[in-house]
């Protein structure tokens, strides 16, 4: 059963009386939305054709008033005449000749040109010390690099390298083409040369003819201080070699982070969380505690409560932009004893009695704190 054609007009989605103007306006943008490049519906290309069949047909003033007068029949049965595409091999041939080529891919090469190297990838880890203070590391990699026998010219070394004598060094070749729109100049890749615009008769017995080799490389990677984990270091130049000449591409190291044993992070801050016995946190006391690189003193006032924050100026991490440091935070853990010996056991009884007195002084509370902070040393 013969498949019913659309009317042109509605193909086109134009008026029956619209201009020259509007139906290349119309078939511009219906074989946008319908390149088989782009539309990936199994029913693209064929309204891709059918688009083609209608402008082919509408553009053409005789063969217009034609199918208005007789529809897709034509007087007598005669039909239209649609003649098809005009010598073009391919759907992606009608594409280009109408819209300039350069889209949806098109086949058109060119010369090689010069190509920049690909982009390389690394991770490496490091110490908390080392984030917060900076370091350098010195890792392995594998890249492709210029080949060191022929120097990335492919050629076995003292041999000619030839223009390409199909496309004279251009890495295309123009065919003219009659179609349905008129005189076009088709460019594609040279077959001869694969678009490289020259012929290597001796390809270079190391990289054999690819102007570059895999070898392993060492780096040594500056690390900044204040660095976070999840941080990217830029290294310029050090990727992949490029072809035909091109610049190298860069190596991205990703930074990884080990954890600390007593520190945490959070920003530029180091996080610390200081044990002390209820004793130290009623009373008071100056203790020596870690720091990034060494050890300080610090004051706990008395009547400190668990959680409790105190703040080390300046004792954190450097900052990665502009100058100064982060705090050391530290926040009060007050630990609670599980087990007690027969004299902390006596201290607290006492404790617990006297702190039922309302009348007990000031001087009597101190002096029982001592004598437990004693017992619990």
């Amino acid at each position: 059963m013969a498949t019913t054609k659309r009317d042109y007009y509605e193909v086109l989605g134009v008026s029956r009386n619209a201009t020259e103007e509007e139906l290349r306006k119309a078939f511009r943008k219906r074989a946008f939305d319908y390149h088989p490049d782009r539309n990936k519906d199994s029913d693209a290309e064929a309204k891709f054709k059918e688009c083609a069949e209608a402008y082919e047909v509408l553009r053409d003033a005789e063969k217009r008033a034609k199918y208005d007068h007789f529809g897709h029949a034509g007087p007598n049965g005669a039909g239209v005449g649609f003649e098809g595409f005009g010598g073009f091999s391919d759907i992606g041939d009608i594409f280009d000749a109408f819209f300039g080529g350069g889209a949806f891919g098109s086949r058109r090469g060119r010369a090689s040109a010069a190509e920049k190297g690909s982009d390389l990838a690394a991770n490496v880890l490091i110490e908390f010390d080392e984030a917060a203070f900076g370091t350098e590391k010195q890792f392995d990699f594998a890249r492709l690099e210029t080949c060191s026998r022929c120097h990335g010219t492919r050629s076995e070394p003292g041999t000619s390298v030839d223009t390409c004598d199909t496309c004279k060094g251009q890495g295309q070749v123009r065919q003219a083409q009659r179609s349905i729109f008129g005189q076009f100049v088709n460019v594609t890749t040279c077959p001869k040369c694969h678009g490289d615009g020259k012929m290597i008769s001796s390809p270079c017995s190391q990289c054999r003819g690819q102007g570059r080799e895999r070898n392993q490389t060492t780096i040594v990677v500056t690390i900044p201080p204040g660095i976070s984990a999840g941080s990217q270091v830029r290294l310029s130049s050090q990727g992949e070699a490029g072809r035909n000449g091109g610049p190298n591409g860069d190596l991205y190291i990703t930074v990884q982070v080990k954890s600390h044993d007593i520190f945490d992070r959070e920003g530029d801050n180091v996080i610390y969380n200081l044990p002390l016995n209820v004793a130290q946190a009623t009373l008071g006391d100056e203790i020596e505690i870690p720091t990034l690189g060494g050890t300080t003193q610090l004051k706990i006032p008395p009547g400190t409560q668990p959680g409790q924050m105190l703040r080390l100026k300046g004792k954190g991490i450097q900052h990665l932009r502009g100058s100064g440091r982060g705090d050391q935070v530290v926040y009060v853990d007050v630990v609670m004893p599980s087990k007690l010996d027969s004299k902390q056991k006596a201290a607290f009884q006492t404790l617990s009695e006297l702190l039922k007195k309302p009348d007990l002084t000031r001087k009597q509370d101190r002096s029982l704190f001592d004598r437990l902070k004693d017992s619990l040393s």
